[in-house]
C-alpha cells in the first residue's frame, strides 16, 4: 500500500511539474514607447525603464500590492502631484472648454508638476476626443514611472432644448436625473449608468464626477436640477442604481468600470434661501431641526451599498447643524474632520477616495465676492468657506488633516511639498492618500491598457442602440399634471399652433404634425416653457449661470399672457421644463393640459402627445402653490410644503 501511494504521489508531482493546474493567461498590454520584459514566458511593460520586472509592473499581483510598491518609489513631489486633480486646459479656455487641449501646458503639468488626474471639458467629436486623450496618456507614459492619467468628466448626457447647450461630442441624450427619478425604477437608472460608462470608457475617461446624491429640500436651490429630488428613499435607490451601472457592478472597481464620485457630502440641498455655495453669498446650508442632517445622509447610503469609489464634500457650511448631539464646526465640509472622519469613515465605513470640490484652498477675492457679469470671461476663484482668514498653506493642511485625499481644480502641489518639508504635515498622511488613489488606478486596469481605439469611439458614443434607450427614457419621464376635458391624447389630424418652439424644430416636426402658422387657423395650441428664475450677476461660476431666486412666473410674464389669451380661443397644452419646483398656478388656471418634462426633444414630446398609452412618471418633488409656501418650508426637511402638486403626483390619463 505504501509503494502504491508513493507511485501515485510521484505521478501527480510529475504531471503538475509539466502542466500547471491553472495556466496564467497573458494580460493585454498597450504602449507606444515602453519596452517589454519577459518573465516565465509572460510579457510585462517596463514602466520604470530599468529592464527588470518590478512589483508594480507585475499584473499578476493584486492592486494593493502593486500600489504599495509604486508608492515606495515615489518622490515627495510625485506624491503631492498625485493628490492634485487639475483642469485640463484647452487652447481656447483655461478650464478646458474648447476643441483642442493645450498640450504644451499639459506636458508641463504632467511631467514637471507631476499632476496625474484631470477633468476634461473638451467639446469635440468622439474620435477626436479619444485621440486627444490618447495623446495625454502618451505624455504620461514618457514620465519617469509611466503612471497613467485619470481623466474625469462632469455629466454630459442630459438633453437640453437649446442646441447650443446640448453636447457637441455626440453623447446619448437622456432626461435629467430628475426625469430618471420621475420614472423611479432602479433597473432603468442602472442601464442609464451602464450606457454612459461605455461611452466614457470608449473616450479614455475613467472617472465620473457624479452622481449628485444631494437631497433637494430647499426648492429654490440653484443646483436642484442635478439631484434625484426630495425623497430620501427614492434618491437612495437612484444613486445605488446609477453607481452600480457606472462602476460595472456592485462589488467595487474593475477593468471595465468608470469610477463614480458621489457628491456632495453632505447637506448641500438645504441651501439657505436657495442660494448656491459656489457663491460667497450662498455659503450656508441652513438646518432648523435637530438631526435633520440624517435625512440628507440616506441617499448616500445607497452609494455605500455598492462600494462607490469616491466622494466629494460640499462647499457649504452647515449652519446650526447637529447630529448625534454633535454641533458641527462652521467650516465647509472639505475642512470638517467630524463630517469626513467621524461620520463618513467611522460611522458609514466609507473606504474610497475623498476628493475636494473645486478650488476650496484658493482665495475668495473681489471677483469671487462680486461675481462676473455675463459676457466677461470668468476667472476661477476660491470657495474657502469658513477658513477665509487662513493662508493657502493652512487651508491645505486643515483639509488634509480633515481627511481630504485629492484636491479638485488644483495643479500647484508645491504648497503641500513645502508643508511636509517644514514639518507642518507628515509624509505618512500623504502616503495614505496616494495609496488609495493608486489602488483605484490599478483596479481600473489603466496600467496595462491606458489607451483606447479612437477609430471605434463613434460606435459607442451616442450610437443608435444607446440613443434608442435614452429616447425611451425621455418618453417615459414626462409627468402628466393636468388633462382637462381629456384633451390628450391629441388627434393626429389636429391643426397645431406652436409657441416657444424653434424654427428648426418646426421644420423637423412638419412631417408628423399638422402645424399652422397662425392662432386663428389652429384647433389646439402647444406651448413649450422653461421654469421661471431670476438672474444675479454674482451667480456666475465657470461661465455657468445657475437658476435661482423666485419660483413664480412674473406678473407681467409674456408667456403666461399668451397662454391666457390663447386659452380663450383654443385648448392649450403646455410642456414645462422643470429644473426647480416651479409654481405652476397660472398654468393650472389657463391650460387644458400640463406636462412636466426634465429634458425631452420635440419629436419625442409629440409622440407622447399623440399616444394613448398611460403616463407612468410621478413627481420626484412637490410643486408649491405659492412663494409664501416656499418661504415657510424648512430648508432642511423633505416634503415640508403646501403643494399645488404633491411629491409622487402624476396622472396616468
Amino acid at each position: 500500500m505504501k509503494r502504491k501511494a508513493l507511485k501515485l504521489t510521484l505521478l501527480i508531482s510529475t504531471i503538475f511539474a509539466v502542466t500547471p493546474l491553472f495556466a496564467i493567461e497573458q494580460a493585454k498590454l498597450e504602449s507606444y514607447q515602453l519596452k517589454k520584459i519577459v518573465v516565465d514566458n509572460l510579457e510585462f511593460k517596463d514602466m520604470d525603464k530599468d529592464g527588470k520586472l518590478t512589483p508594480y509592473e507585475d499584473w499578476r499581483l493584486s492592486p494593493e500590492e502593486r500600489a504599495k510598491d509604486l508608492l515606495s518609489r515615489l518622490s515627495l513631489k510625485e506624491k503631492a502631484g498625485i493628490m492634485m486633480h487639475g483642469n485640463a486646459p484647452s487652447l481656447d479656455d483655461a478650464i478646458g472648454r474648447g476643441d483642442k487641449y493645450d498640450f504644451d501646458k499639459l506636458s508641463t503639468m504632467i511631467l514637471t508638476d507631476k499632476v496625474n488626474s484631470f477633468i476634461t471639458r473638451l467639446q469635440v467629436n468622439p474620435q477626436d476626443f479619444a485621440a486627444q486623450n490618447n495623446q495625454l496618456q502618451k505624455i504620461a507614459e514618457s514620465d519617469r514611472l509611466s503612471i497613467p492619467l485619470t481623466i474625469s468628466i462632469d455629466p454630459r448626457n442630459t438633453f437640453y432644448y437649446d442646441d447650443e447647450l446640448s453636447s457637441k461630442s455626440g453623447f446619448s441624450q437622456w432626461p435629467g436625473t430628475l426625469g430618471m427619478a420621475a420614472i423611479g425604477i432602479e433597473q432603468d437608472i442602472n442601464e442609464y449608468g451602464n450606457i454612459i460608462r461605455q461611452e466614457y470608457r470608449s473616450l479614455g475617461v475613467t472617472q465620473a464626477l457624479s452622481p449628485q446624491a444631494d437631497l433637494g429640500t430647499e426648492p429654490r436651490w440653484a443646483r436642484f436640477e442635478g439631484t434625484f429630488g426630495e425623497s430620501p428613499e427614492l434618491s437612495k435607490k437612484m444613486v445605488r442604481g446609477y453607481i452600480s451601472g457606472m462602476q460595472n457592478g456592485k462589488g467595487g472597481l474593475n477593468s471595465q468600470s468608470v469610477a463614480a464620485v458621489v457628491k456632495h457630502w453632505v447637506g448641500y440641498g438645504a441651501a439657505e434661501n436657495g442660494f448656491d455655495s459656489h457663491n460667497a453669498y450662498g455659503k450656508y446650508a441652513l438646518f432648523t431641526k435637530k438631526d435633520s442632517l440624517k435625512e440628507h445622509i440616506i441617499p448616500f447610503t445607497g452609494a455605500f451599498e455598492v462600494n462607490v469609489s469616491g466622494i466629494m464634500p460640499t462647499y457649504s457650511i452647515l449652519k446650526n447643524a447637529q447630529i448625534n448631539n454633535h454641533q458641527i464646526e462652521a467650516v465647509g465640509a472639505g475642512f470638517n474632520s467630524y463630517l469626513l472622519k467621524d461620520l463618513l469613515r467611522d460611522t458609514y465605513k466609507f473606504k474610497g477616495v475623498i476628493m475636494s470640490d473645486w478650488s476650496i484652498t484658493n482665495d475668495c477675492n473681489e471677483v469671487c465676492e462680486n461675481g462676473t457679469p455675463p459676457g466677461v470671461t470668468p476667472k476661477v476663484e476660491g470657495m474657502p468657506w469658513g477658513v477665509e482668514k487662513l493662508t493657502k498653506e493652512e487651508r491645505f493642511i486643515k483639509a488634509v488633516e480633515a481627511g481630504v485625499q485629492q484636491f479638485g481644480g488644483v495643479s500647484d502641489s508645491s504648497i503641500i511639498v513645502n508643508a511636509v518639508e517644514n514639518k507642518k504635515l507628515t509624509e505618512k498622511m500623504l502616503d495614505e492618500a496616494v495609496l488609495a488613489i493608486l489602488i483605484q488606478k490599478f483596479e481600473l486596469g489603466q496600467f496595462e491598457t491606458p489607451y483606447v481605439d479612437e477609430n471605434i469611439a463613434n460606435q459607442f458614443v451616442g450610437n443608435e442602440d444607446f440613443q434608442k434607450v435614452a429616447s425611451q427614457a425621455q418618453y417615459h419621464s414626462m409627468v402628466l399634471l393636468e388633462n382637462k376635458q381629456k384633451i390628450l391624447p391629441l388627434k393626429k389630424a389636429a391643426k397645431v399652433y406652436l409657441y416657444g418652439f424653434s424654427a428648426t424644430t418646426k421644420n423637423q416636426l412638419s412631417n408628423n404634425v399638422n402645424i399652422v402658422d397662425s392662432l386663428d387657423k389652429a384647433d389646439v395650441v402647444v406651448v413649450r416653457l422653461n421654469a421661471p428664475y431670476e438672474q444675479n450677476h454674482k451667480n456666475y461660476f465657470f461661465g455657468t449661470m445657475h437658476h435661482e431666486g423666485s419660483l413664480a412666473f412674473p406678473t407681467n410674464d409674456k408667456d403666461i399672457a399668451f397662454i391666457a389669451q390663447a386659452s380663450k380661443k383654443h385648448p392649450v397644452i403646455v410642456s414645462v421644463y422643470l429644473d426647480r419646483p416651479a409654481i405652476l398656478t397660472p398654468l393650472k388656471q389657463y391650460a387644458n393640459a400640463v406636462i412636466a418634462n426634465f429634458g425631452v426633444n420635440d419629436e419625442i414630446l409629440f409622440t407622447r402627445l399623440f399616444d394613448n398609452k398611460p403616463y407612468v412618471a410621478k413627481m420626484p418633488f412637490a410643486l408649491p402653490d405659492s412663494m409664501a409656501s416656499v418661504k415657510k418650508q424648512a430648508p432642511d426637511l423633505p416634503n415640508d410644503m403646501k403643494a399645488l402638486y404633491p411629491l409622487g403626483y402624476g396622472l396616468t390619463k
